[in-house]
């Protein structure tokens, strides 16, 4: 009896590792594709009618939306208004001068502000692009530190571009997530309770269609990590665990289709800002300043409220 179970557990071993077993072929089962399509779309008013580079979302535990301007250092929130139009505001005592005073001697040109996450402690993390640098805000304390994460790790893939660099982050699990944005695109961790860099890893779009895999954010939803690649116009979900992508997300008919593209020359997405909830994917677009092909007078971001394709209950 023990030989024959011997023999049966390998033949089970050599079936599985030969990839003909129910195992290897849910590995081998490509994660499921959704199409985004809004629900809402707002343009988004700057507090002073200046260009507004919006490169990033967070939703706060009272379902509020904050963003940043990656030209000038500030947080702000949006407003919503009834007429398509949402109003920013900049939220009093967040990266002042004073507060950003500190690093003035080490900093390279202007603060190229662009991720947003939060902790459990309501504490703010900022990645900065040009310096690849970490802030974290206080609002209780009404303090800014820059966090002291040695780099050197995954130096090899950090680029001379100081405009290729850190894009997005997320915070989960005690751990912050930091997106190099490209050349090359990765994902590193840093264990927050050490600020050790730990690991860094990258997760492809099905088919993998971008040049390279463009970061431009992440978030943090339902104790998963969500990726926002820009060139592949799609936002991944992903396991933090196994990062194994779990479904794909697809929005270029919505980023391209009339009402909402931008008249530019590039060819790769504009969309900067990811933010997840329970029932919705949101979406903030970067323009740079371009207008929209709908209207030429028009240069505000767009911000998008998509419903979760993968949260659809099908109808009796």
């Amino acid at each position: 009896m023990f030989a024959s179970s011997l023999r049966g557990l390998l033949l089970f071993c050599i079936v599985a590792s030969s990839g003909a077993g129910p195992l290897a072929a849910d590995l081998r089962k490509p994660p499921p594709r959704h199409v985004l399509r809004a629900a809402q779309t707002w343009h988004l008013d700057p507090p002073d009618g200046a260009r507004f580079d919006a490169s990033a979302l967070l939703i706060q535990p009272d379902g509020s939306l904050l963003t940043v301007n990656d030209k000038v250092p500030g947080i702000y929130r949006i407003g919503f208004g009834k007429d398509g139009t949402a109003r920013l505001t900049a939220i009093p005592g967040a990266l002042t001068p004073p507060q950003l005073a500190p690093f003035a001697s080490a900093k390279h040109g202007p603060y190229d502000c662009e991720g947003l996450a939060r902790d459990d402690d309501g504490r703010i993390y900022i990645c900065e692009e040009g310096d690849r640098w970490i802030l974290r805000f206080d609002p209780k304390a009404g303090s800014v530190e820059r966090l002291p994460i040695d780099w050197s790790p995954v130096k090899r893939w950090s680029s001379s571009d100081r405009n290729a660099s850190f894009e997005g982050i997320a915070v989960g699990g005690g751990v912050l997530y930091v997106a190099n944005e490209r050349e090359v695109g990765r994902i590193i961790t840093v264990d927050l309770a050490t600020m050790k860099v730990v690991d860094s890893f990258q997760v492809t779009p099905i088919g993998n269609p971008a040049r390279d895999v463009h970061y431009s954010d992440l978030g943090w939803a339902d104790g998963e990590l969500w990726v926002l690649c820009r060139e592949s116009r799609c936002v991944l979900r992903v396991d933090p665990r196994t990062r194994r992508v779990l479904a794909q997300f697809d929005y270029l008919e919505l980023e391209t289709s009339r009402p909402n593209a931008y008249a530019h020359p590039y060819p790769y997405g504009f969309v900067e800002g990811l933010a997840v909830d329970p029932e919705n994917i949101w979406l903030v677009v970067d323009n740079n300043g371009f207008p929209r092909v709908a209207d030429a007078a028009d240069r505000r971001p767009t911000l998008w409220r998509c419903p979760r394709p993968d949260r659809t209950v099908p109808k009796q």
